[in-house]
């Protein structure tokens, strides 16, 4: 079953149990995959996409939070944070920082990096492997600290 799937799914679940906050983030998440399919791609969305729509909704989730801790609205914060953690169950099992960096090891002794001059050799193979399993930000900084940078 497709993301796109499951998240309808979960979403007839929750209109008829009544959980409001789930409903809503699934809507947002619906409309996500109806935009997406709208961009003239005469295919069905691949996992690859439809993750990125997942990753998208937890990012913009994220910087709302940020902006909404330093304007000191603690019931916005709430209200995304709650949404945030639905919105989570959807990402594939996120990975612990000793995982990232092992793997992050693995992936600079492959692409024989050295020095941070190799960044832009190791991000594009980090990213690619490591999307959806961890944020971002952790692994330009793994990358970062492990070339010296």
């Amino acid at each position: 079953m497709s993301l796109k799937e499951k998240i309808s799914k979960d979403l007839t679940s929750a209109m008829k149990s009544g959980d409001v906050i789930r409903r809503e983030t699934l809507r947002t998440l619906r409309a996500a995959f109806i935009e997406l399919d709208k961009r003239g791609v005469k295919r069905e969305p691949t996992e690859e996409e439809e993750l990125q729509v997942i990753i998208g909704a937890t990012k913009k989730r994220k910087e709302a939070i940020e902006q909404y801790e330093k304007a000191g609205r603690k019931d916005l914060v709430d209200q995304e944070t709650k949404e945030l953690a639905i919105i989570n169950e959807y990402l594939p099992q996120q990975l612990t920082l000793q995982e990232v960096e092992s793997r992050i090891q693995e992936i600079i002794a492959q692409t024989g990096a050295s020095s941070a001059k190799d960044f832009g050799k190791v991000m594009p193979v980090a990213m690619k492997e490591l999307r959806g399993k961890v944020d971002g930000k952790i692994i330009q900084a793994t990358v970062k600290r492990f070339l010296g940078e």
